[in-house]
């Protein structure tokens, strides 16, 4: 894609900061070209990689490809240095990756600091997929007496418990009914 690759980059940034794609004049102007042509020309190509894509009013918008990000083809250990590398090898689409089901998947922010120890701090973002059935071992969000938590599933003597992931709190052994809102599928956080 060579330039092509500099090109999107320069539209993705314009829709991040405006949530809209530039009009062809206007994209002449942010990418330099001289001629409506080139725009033309280079508004194909990414049509035809899936990047971009025509609303039903002609103007662009976002194909299925707009949001896929590089995956490097080297990994970075945790631990000790290694050779670093600065090429890339395929993309991945967040969305895709993340969310199964778009219709049954929300956003929930976390409040407090129960499940850290499973690595979900306060302010991260956990992506639930909504159903009424979970397994044990699955991190769940549940409903307690009209009230949401976010837990582990488990099982203590037939009964259903919810498992914190910090030592600082106790296990919760619903009394009443404990219903599943939905199941944890993935979580981020931004720095």
């Amino acid at each position: 894609m060579g330039n092509d690759t500099e090109y999107l980059a320069q539209l993705q940034d314009y829709y991040a900061e405006h949530r809209t794609l530039p009009s062809y004049a206007l994209i002449a102007r942010l990418l330099g070209f001289k001629s409506k042509n080139a725009v033309t020309t280079l508004v194909a190509k990414l049509k035809l990689q899936g990047f971009l894509e025509s609303a039903p009013d002609k103007r662009l918008k976002p194909g299925a490809r707009f949001f896929d990000r590089a995956i490097a083809e080297s990994t970075v250990r945790a631990g000790l240095p290694s050779f670093a590398m600065n090429d890339t090898h395929d993309t991945l689409s967040i969305d895709q990756y993340l969310v199964e089901r778009p219709s049954k998947t929300m956003l929930i922010t976390v409040k407090g600091d129960s499940m850290i120890d499973a690595g979900i701090l306060p302010n991260d973002i956990v992506i639930v997929e909504k159903r009424p059935l979970a397994n044990v071992g699955d991190m769940v969000i549940a409903i307690i007496d009209n009230e949401f938590t976010l837990k582990t599933l488990g099982k203590e003597g037939g009964e259903f418990v919810l498992y914190p992931a910090n030592k600082a709190y106790p296990t919760i052994r619903p009394k009443g009914n404990l219903e599943i809102f939905g199941v944890v599928v993935g979580q981020f956080r931004k720095y």
